[in-house]
């Protein structure tokens, strides 16, 4: 089972995100989508479970929630666009993965026993380096597996 990961796309989607993404069962938005033509183009790849970021306005605001429970092949994900409210609050002890957006930067870390997986930014503005980038999370194994993937 694989779930797509994109966030900061601040409505603009880049047209290889659809061949990045193409197979994957789900796809999560992590916040700052920018657009609902964002969110309508990653639904024509797969279902979509998205939360509202810091820049999201108008309908989206009012549409998306502040965080979201995933649950895809038995595994429990949270989606947040700010990581570091959920690690404030504290990361409930059925939580395999973690999602969040925001800081533009990439990256893949396991802490304790929960994946913490930031895509980057869909929208090509990652700090750090790298254009557009997006995640794949692979639950096929015995425990969540990610890697982060540049949008061409």
């Amino acid at each position: 089972m694989l779930v797509g990961i994109v966030s900061d796309t601040h409505g603009v989607l880049p047209d290889s995100a659809a061949q990045v993404l193409a197979g994957v069962d789900r796809i999560i938005h992590a916040g700052d989508v920018g657009a609902r033509r964002v969110l309508d183009a990653l639904e024509a790849i797969a279902p979509v479970t998205a939360v509202r970021g810091n820049m999201d306005t108008g309908d989206l605001e009012w549409q998306l929630q502040d965080t979201a429970v995933v649950r895809v092949a038995d595994v429990r994900i949270l989606v947040t666009h700010k990581a570091r409210d959920v690690i404030a609050r504290g990361v409930p002890e059925s939580t395999a993965v973690v999602v969040s957006g925001h800081t533009h930067r990439p990256g893949v870390e396991r802490i304790g026993g929960t994946l913490f997986v930031n895509p980057g930014s869909a929208g090509g503005h990652n700090r750090d380096g790298p254009g557009a980038t997006a995640a794949i999370l692979d639950l096929s194994g015995e425990s969540p597996f990610a890697r982060i993937v540049e949008l061409p």
